[in-house]
Formats: structure tokens, sequence, C-alpha cells
């Protein structure tokens, strides 16, 4: 039972060590460069141990063959230059005996002398022969061919690696039928393996010392990469938790110097972002807070008339009529102040539509002009055009341009009763500008530069009752309007001198 159960278990231990070994290999850059870097040295090794090993065996069995094949021919030649020597008898056995042994030793190497048929006819350790014994058949071509072979052959019993170089006897360039006789030289050269596994053992201590040297260098390089990265990391994390902290961008790597550059760039505009957000938040408190204050005084009076008339506490009729007409103007002043606070609303939420088109102001703005000089007259007011160029032609919004105009005109008639409203058109460079100036009461230095705040109004006109007194948002959405159109507007003003306007419009004709 355990048997079969063992596959199992050996199969769920490698798959636990692969597991961990990715686990420890994907935890950060550092083990990454690490263990990659001592892998592929591993590898490397490996791969150059076996490389390395091929290359010297082949080295040296070639060196083996060429040596054996030189020798092969100087015993030819040292046996061929004895022709008082007969091989195929069994006469001068001794001297042929010594002649060999001498050669043998000479050149280090076992030698074989066989005749046509394989047939061992002496060989210089002649106690290792079996009399009668042959060669293998390859070596019985040569006799034939004429040619030196050359061949290897591993010894069962000792698991050596036998050399081996055959040539033919005598003068090979001599027919055929002259050569009778081959020679044999063996030769099993010094332990090989033994050699090799020095060599071995050489890279092997040569290659622990690089892999030091390798690691030491690998965790130099990880340190170096990872430091910075696990810097920007704190401090994305102290800007999560909205600590703004700009990232030095002289960084060494030019990868973590881009994005140490992004970094703060996104830094920056996560700031901006939540100042922004603050801001706006800000400002919609004090908003609501204004519209609120603004609200209550007309509502405090709507509520207090209303009760007073519910409960019989007015009895005389025309003072009844009275609080009605109060009641009345209130909820007018209620009914412009929700619609102004509408229409601010849409323009700062980008709500509102400008449909842009080519415009004559001149025609526009004597339109306007016209259309208000009943109302002026209401207020003892006059109103006056001056025409300073013909046409004068902007991009925009007719209907914007003329709501623009209708306010600004409003609010000069209110400010300067019995007065008069100048209110003209001219050209200043590449721009159209109109000015509506009048000579009312004029607005104090200090009031000046609040009059574009929502909800501000002059200290003069505080006291005005609600019929006349505006809301605090039209000139917010003028300078809004304007702006939507690629205008700039400004003022100017002297307590007890009157005020001035000037709007200015890019001139279509000037961008031609």
């Amino acid at each position: 039972m355990d048997f079969f159960r063992l596959p199992h278990a050996i199969k769920k231990g490698l798959h636990n060590l692969k597991r961990i070994l990715m686990q420890q290999f994907n935890r950060n850059i550092y083990t990454r460069i690490v263990i990659t870097n001592t892998m592929i040295f591993v590898i490397g090794m490996i791969i150059l141990s076996f490389f390395a090993t091929y290359m010297v065996k082949q080295a040296v069995y070639r060196q083996v063959e060429d040596d054996l094949s030189r020798k092969s021919t100087s015993v030819n030649f040292a046996i061929s230059k004895e022709e008082d020597l007969t091989w195929e008898s069994d006469e001068q056995t001794e001297e042929k005996q010594d002649l060999l042994k001498f050669l043998a030793d000479s050149f280090d190497v076992r030698i074989t002398v066989f005749d046509q048929k394989g047939t061992i006819l002496n060989t210089s350790a002649e106690q290792e022969v079996v009399p009668g014994s042959k060669v293998e058949s390859k070596f019985i071509d040569v006799i034939t061919s004429g040619e030196t072979l050359s061949a290897r052959m591993k010894n069962k019993e000792t698991d050596q690696l036998t050399f081996q170089a055959t040539i033919p006897m005598g003068n090979t360039k001599d027919t055929e039928d002259t050569i009778k006789h081959g020679v044999l030289l063996e030769r099993q050269p010094a332990n090989l393996e033994l050699t090799l596994n020095k060599m071995r053992f050489a890279l092997l201590i040569g290659g622990m010392i690089f892999l030091v040297i390798i690691i030491v260098i690998s965790n130099y390089l990880a340190l170096f990469i990872s430091r910075p990265i696990t810097k920007l990391s704190t401090i994305v994390t102290e800007v999560r938790s909205g600590s703004y902290v700009l990232i030095d961008e002289h960084q060494s790597l030019d990868e973590i110097n881009a994005l140490s550059i992004q970094l703060n760039f996104l830094t920056e505009r996560l700031e901006k972002t939540q100042s922004e957000s603050e801001r706006v938040v800000g400002e919609r408190a004090q908003l609501f807070a204004e519209i609120s204050h603004e609200l209550r005084t007309p509502l405090t009076a709507v509520q207090g008339f209303t009760e007073a008339i519910r409960d019989g506490i007015v009895e005389d009729e025309n003072l009844r009529n009275k609080y009605l007409d109060m009641i009345h103007t209130q909820t007018l002043h209620l009914a412009r102040l929700v619609d102004d606070i509408l229409a601010l609303s849409r323009l700062e939420s980008g709500d509102v539509t400008i449909e842009k088109s080519p415009i004559d102001l001149v025609a526009l703005t004597q339109g306007v002009v016209m259309s208000m000089e009943g109302l002026a007259k209401a207020k003892d007011a006059s109103i006056l055009f001056e025409k300073k160029m013909e046409k004068a032609v902007v991009i925009g919004d007719g209907d914007r341009m003329e709501q623009i105009l209708r306010n600004l005109i409003k609010n000069a008639i209110n400010a300067s009763e019995n007065g008069i409203i100048k209110v003209g058109v001219g050209n200043v460079l590449d721009e159209v500008m109109v000015t509506i100036e009048d000579n009312g009461m004029g607005i104090s230095p200090d009031d000046l530069p609040h009059i574009w705040d929502r909800f501000y109004r002059a200290k003069n006109q505080r006291n005005k009752n609600n019929e006349e007194k505006g809301t605090g948002l039209g000139l917010v959405i003028v300078k809004k309007l304007v702006q939507l159109q690629n205008g700039k507007i400004e003022a100017e003003s002297q307590l007890g001198n009157g005020t001035s306007f000037y709007i200015s419009f890019p001139s279509f004709v000037g961008k031609k």
C-alpha cells in the first residue's frame, strides 16, 4: 500500500517545493534578481562543464590519434629496414620479438604484425596473444587498400579506451602484390578520466568563487534597484495618507528618475485637486450660508405680515393693503433671487449652452438701449447711445449678449435717478469695447473690489427698498457670461461721480 502511495507523496513534495521557490522568486525585485543570476550562472557552469569535457576529450583523442599515426609510420619504417627478417616463418623468432619489444618500448605502444588473412604473426607482448588469434576484419582491409586506419576500442573488462592505428607493412607506394603484412599499433593513454575529474574539480572551485562574486554583485545590483523603488513606495504611502511629499527627481537610474517625475506630477495634481475640492466645499458651504441669509429676511417679512393679517391684528383696510403690497414685493424679490441662484448654478456647473455666431454689437447694443428708454424715463433718467463705428462684429451668443447689456444698463438706471447713462461701442486694437457709464452715486473704493462677489452689495445700496434692491448676483452672472464668450469686463467708479463698466470682445474682423 505504501509503495503505491509513494509516487503521489513525491509528486506532492515536488509541487510544494516548486510553490515555495516561486513564492521566494516572486517575493520582490531583490530576490528575483539574486535567484535569477544565481540560476543562470549555475546552469551556465553545468553547460560549460559538459562542453569543456567534450572539447577536451575530443582534443586529447585527436592528439593521441595523430601521435599514434605518426608512430605507426616510424614503426613501419623501422620494420621495413630489417629486410632479412621473414615474418611468415617461425625462424628468427627471437630477433623479431626483440625488434618489436624495442620499438614498443621506444614508442610506448603495443605492436602486432599480421598477414593478409588477419592472423597474428608476431607481437610485442606475445604472452598476451593466443596462437592463431586474428585481428578484426576492418584491419585486414588496410593491406589491400594501402591506407592507414585509425580506430578506438573500449575494453569491456577494464572499461579503458584503446587507440589503434593500422598501416601496411613496407612501402605503400608499391603494388598490392608486394604488401603482404600489416602492422597494428595500440596504445592506452594515461587515465583520461582522472585528468577530466581534475579539470571538473578546478571548474567547480572556480565556479564557486565566481558564484560568490556573482551573488555579491547581484546583491549590490538588487539593492541599487530596489532601494529607490522602496523609497518611492514609502512616499506613495505618505501621499495616500494625505502627506504630499515631493521626490528628488535626480535619481541614479533613468527609469526611476522618470517614475519620480511622474509621481511628483501626480502628487502636485492630487494636492491641487484636494485644495480645489476643499475650496469648492468651502465655497459651497459659504454659498448655502449666504443663500440662507438672503432668503431668511424676505421670508421672515412675508411670514410676519401674513400672520398679522391671518390673526386679525390688522383691522385697518389701508394698513392691510400696505401689508399685502409688502408681501407682494418680498415675493417678487424671492422670485428674482431664486432665478438668479439657478442661473448662477447653471453657469458654474457648465450647463449653460453658448450658441456662438457672428453678431453686430453696434446694432445689438442700439436695440437694447432703445428698448430700455421707457424704464429710464420712469426713473427720470435718459440714455445716450454713442456709435463710434458703423459695424462691430464679434463671435458670441446674441441672447446672452443682450442679457449682459440689459443687466448693466438696468443697474446704471437704478444707480442714477435724474441722471444720464452713456452707452458706447468702439474699437480698441483687435477688440470691440462696449462702455456703460452713469453719473450716479458711484461705488466706494472699499466696495469696488467686491462687486464681483456673490450676494455683495455696496453700502450705499443696502438701505434701498426691496423692490429696487438687487439680489447681489447680477454682476456675478454678467462676469460669467462675458468670460464664456472669451470677453473681459472691468469697472471703474468714484463715490459720488458715477460708475463705468468696460466690456471687450475679440473682433471677428480683426481675427481675419
